[in-house]
């Protein structure tokens, strides 16, 4: 009996929703009084996995596992459950979780809950809270079946070191190339950003910012405060910024410390994907924007006046710091 974690890697870095998981994991582990088996692939680095809680690793050196597939994803991770006889799952809830978790639950018959918060409640039933409603509420779910399968949401634990075992092993999954379902014709690869995934403050710019040409000021605030930029969908439809930096109900979903959104209104559809910021800013200039009521700091103010205030503040306290 072990809890066994996936372990996502992208060029052998681990980002930080994978070593949650471990984490996550491993917290899980102790509280069961079991180990921590952590399930990856490729040439990564195994001492983090190692330094957040992993006892044992087993590595998959299978090369087409460096492109995400699902299919082949969850084969790899039931033949670890099997070498592992583990009866608690783990993945993140970003995307690859959740198109690999569910198709790991349905293969195993397993209760399986996504978008978990907190620890598990163990005495007696097994018991985990999920944010439900697009973050607006919670839920307590109790996992009957005998193998339980978990998606931590992201950014739910403070990351700590908790050193494993870290006994790691190659481990041949039995992968065939019927198995991978997905070609790759093509990777275009976003360099010199944090990840919005990855990243703790969060600058994002709406419709009231006029036009692309105006996103230099949100991109300097970012890189004063070293953040990543967001967007809101229409900005992404009019093809103002890429797609990937969309959050909303139909974009990425992020819990940053700090989210500042400048120009946004605040459509239920975007605060689904940032409502569980620990901290929110708003910025516009129309005092009845349904955003203020779901801020925790308001600036009635039009954004071209009150950000290039904030740019040149943030200077002058950098310089005198």
């Amino acid at each position: 009996m072990a809890v066994l974690v996936f372990a996502e890697n992208a060029g052998g870095i681990y980002k930080k929703a994978a070593l949650e998981a471990v984490l996550y994991g491993r917290m899980v582990a102790e509280k069961l009084g079991t180990e921590t088996v952590v399930v990856t692939y490729g040439n990564a680095d195994t001492d983090a996995l190692i330094r957040h809680g992993a006892d044992r690793i087993l590595v998959e050196k299978n090369e087409k596992l460096e492109h995400v597939d699902p299919q082949a994803y969850s084969k790899m991770i039931l033949k670890a459950r099997e070498r592992s006889d583990a009866n608690v799952l783990v993945f993140s809830f970003n995307y690859t979780g959740k198109s690999v978790a569910p198709l790991v639950a349905a293969k195993l018959q397993a209760g399986y809950v996504p978008g978990v918060v907190e620890m598990p409640s163990t005495d007696g039933d097994f018991v985990v809270k999920k944010i439900v409603f697009s973050g607006k509420a919670f839920a307590f779910y109790k996992i009957e079946s005998d193998i339980k399968v978990l998606a931590l949401n992201p950014n739910s634990f403070q990351l700590e070191e908790k050193l494993g075992k870290g006994a790691v092993e190659e481990f041949d999954a039995g992968l065939s190339d019927t198995d991978f379902k997905i070609k790759v014709r093509k990777v275009e690869k976003v360099e010199g950003e944090i990840p919005l995934e990855e990243a703790e403050i969060v600058v994002s710019g709406g419709r009231g910012l006029k036009g692309p040409e105006n996103w230099g000021m949100i991109e300097e605030l970012a890189r004063l405060l070293g953040g990543a930029t967001a967007c809101s969908r229409p900005v992404a439809d009019a093809g103002w910024r890429p797609h990937h930096e969309h959050v909303g109900q139909t974009g990425g979903t992020i819990r940053p410390n700090l989210y500042i959104a400048i120009g946004i209104s605040g459509a239920i559809q975007h605060l689904a994907g940032v409502n569980q910021s620990k901290t929110i800013v708003v910025i516009n200039k129309d005092p009845e924007a349904p955003f203020f009521k779901h801020a925790d700091y308001c600036i009635v103010g039009d954004a071209f006046e009150v950000v290039p205030k904030l740019i040149e503040a943030l200077k002058e306290f950098k310089e005198k710091n």
